[in-house]
């Protein structure tokens, strides 16, 4: 798997881009672009290639083009349009007037498609899917030539303007490259480059009933907009001869460079459209941005910072060979950018009573409490002491182990930003027999947790103050799936989601000023992990989600996983 490491990351296609503009090559101008198909919500993965092509261009100070690869309304949708807007925003990237389509060149590409046939390139083809896969051949054996490839020119074309005018039922003709039947590469096996489909698209609505595939759309695309250099996943390594083969028979403005690298693979989730699909339509998340998903409105609503997910995909760098990325990698750039920004807050999970005897009745002390001890200009803030606090139920053994340094019967801790305490007594609840109050008393001259006597005290806790507190739910999010790589499991991916990745604490006891947290807030709960508060929050009921723990819990399950398949 891929891990942190102090060595620079790589990145061969700037090596490449520094090699063209030695050369000279394009005039010195670098154009990228980000060409999703809105089909779904875009996941980390597209993060990656999102900051690579907006970071590469801003690093040579080009540009980089935002383009909706709309070619296939039957799974398209403004929605997913949208959503994609608001994520490239949202990782702090811009694409000025630079939003495309390549709906926007329907016309065009049906034109580029009929320079084909007039030069004997292109032919329509009578074949269903069945017979074409079948005659499509297989990688070790050649293809056959569809009895249809030798129509003339001018069939062709009289074919292909009745398919755009509607004359033909979906899949009855298609358009299909002529190449070679014959070539090693099975995408070369006069590939279709038109279907037939009546379906009603998110831009155009009903004007066409034929569309470009993919393949031919998205090199012509790249041509019409001057893409210099045209970056994309290693799976369309294989697609390259056909982007160049298809720009080498026809009459565009230039020739873009097909680059391509490896894609994000990483550990615990699932990376395909299709899947994630399936757990919304299913219900097994909560919608496309579950904290739980990898998608980066499930990350952003989670509470993962972009600054956090651009030094992600710096760290991992940009290769030609597939690997496995650690989640813990990525949260370890959770950690490290929220351990700088975000502003230190207390919080109880699972709260237990906890009565000081010797305090004076109805008193309340307003205690000094650091916002950020990494960052000194985020100063102070007051929270409110009583006779009454809740603190963790962990945090209290009734028969404590050797090294339990927390609170237990005659054992004095330190109350964080409070006073030291010792435990006196505590009660059980007679039918359970579990810990229901505790009663301790308080030192007071150890205000602010000093100990003025030099008297050493191991153990120091959180609390918040039971009649000032604010009743909240956490939501504890974990991995999605319970193993590392379900693609190397067999059985259906569903069957590895972790039934542990959601749990639902009711009751949680707040300080007070956590209640004024609007949606998308961050703090660290002190000695809990670091939280955002959630879209579901209300005035008066919060609702937070934990982002990740303080420290990662699964390094040493990750470790032997990996030890194990070694």
């Amino acid at each position: 798997m891929t891990s942190a490491n102090t060595n620079p990351p790589s990145n061969f296609i700037h090596e490449i881009i520094d090699e063209d503009l030695k050369n000279g090559k394009n005039g010195g101008r670098i154009n990228t672009r980000f060409p999703p198909e809105p089909n779904g919500y875009l996941h980390i993965g597209h993060a990656k290639s999102i900051c690579l092509n907006f970071g590469t261009a801003l690093k040579y100070k080009g540009i980089c083009n935002l383009r909706f690869d709309d070619t296939n309304p039957s799974k398209e949708d403004v929605e997913y349009v949208d959503s994609i807007r608001e994520d490239v925003k949202w990782l702090g990237f811009s694409w000025d007037e630079r939003e495309y389509y390549a709906s926007d060149y329907f016309e065009k590409l049906y034109g580029y498609a009929v320079e084909l046939i007039q030069k004997g390139k292109a032919y329509v083809c009578d074949l269903n899917a069945e017979e074409i896969k079948e005659f499509r051949g297989k990688l070790t054996e050649p293809g056959k030539e569809s009895p249809f490839r030798n129509r003339s020119p001018e069939e062709n074309l009289d074919l292909f303007k009745k398919m755009r005018a509607g004359e033909f039922p979906d899949g009855s003709r298609i358009l299909r490259a002529k190449i070679d039947m014959n070539s090693p590469n099975i995408h070369m096996r006069d590939p279709v480059i038109y279907r037939i489909l009546r379906s009603t698209h998110h831009r155009t609505g009903d004007k066409w009933c034929i569309y470009p595939m993919y393949d031919f759309a998205h090199c012509i695309s790249d041509a019409i907009e001057g893409i210099t250099h045209s970056i994309c996943t290693l799976e369309f390594e294989i697609h390259r001869p056909l982007y160049d083969w298809i720009l080498d028979q026809i009459s565009v403005p230039c020739h873009p460079q097909q680059i391509e690298f490896a894609r994000l693979n990483l550990a615990y989730t699932v990376m395909s459209k299709r899947k994630l699909l399936q757990l919304v339509q299913e219900k097994l998340v909560s919608g496309w941005d579950d904290p739980r998903m990898p998608t980066i409105a499930g990350m952003r609503r989670r509470g993962y910072t972009p600054e956090a997910i651009r030094n992600f995909c710096e760290t991992i760098g940009v290769t030609k060979f597939n690997s496995l990325t650690d989640m813990a990698l990525l949260e370890h750039c959770v950690r490290d950018d929220l351990n700088k920004s975000a502003p230190r807050r207390l919080g109880v999970l699972r709260p237990l009573k906890l009565v000081i005897d010797n305090y004076p009745e109805g008193q309340t002390e307003m205690m000094d409490a650091v916002n950020n001890p990494e960052d000194p200009a985020a100063g102070t803030r007051k929270i409110p002491f009583s006779k009454i606090l809740y603190i963790e139920k962990d945090d209290f053994r009734e028969v404590p182990l050797k090294d339990y340094f927390r609170m237990a019967p005659g054992k004095e801790v330190r109350l964080r930003y409070g006073y030291l305490v010792t435990c006196t007594s505590f009660t059980k609840d007679p039918v359970t027999g579990e810990v229901t109050e505790i009663h301790c008393n308080y030192d007071p001259a150890t205000r602010g947790g000093n100990t003025p006597d030099g008297r050493k005290v191991k153990g120091t806790i959180h609390w918040v103050s039971a009649g000032h507190a604010v009743s909240a739910e956490i939501r504890l999010y974990d991995r999605l799936l319970s193993v590392a790589d379900a693609s190397s499991e067999e059985g259906d991916f569903k069957s590895f989601l972790n039934p542990n990745s959601l749990e639902v604490l009711k009751g949680c006891k707040l300080e007070p000023e956590l209640a004024k947290f609007a949606a998308g807030q961050m703090c660290q709960f002190e000695r809990q992990g670091y939280f955002c508060a959630d879209i579901d929050s209300k005035p008066g009921a919060p609702v937070f989600n934990r982002i990740v723990p303080l420290k990662d819990s699964w390094a040493k399950a990750e470790k032997g996983q990996t030890q194990k398949k070694k």
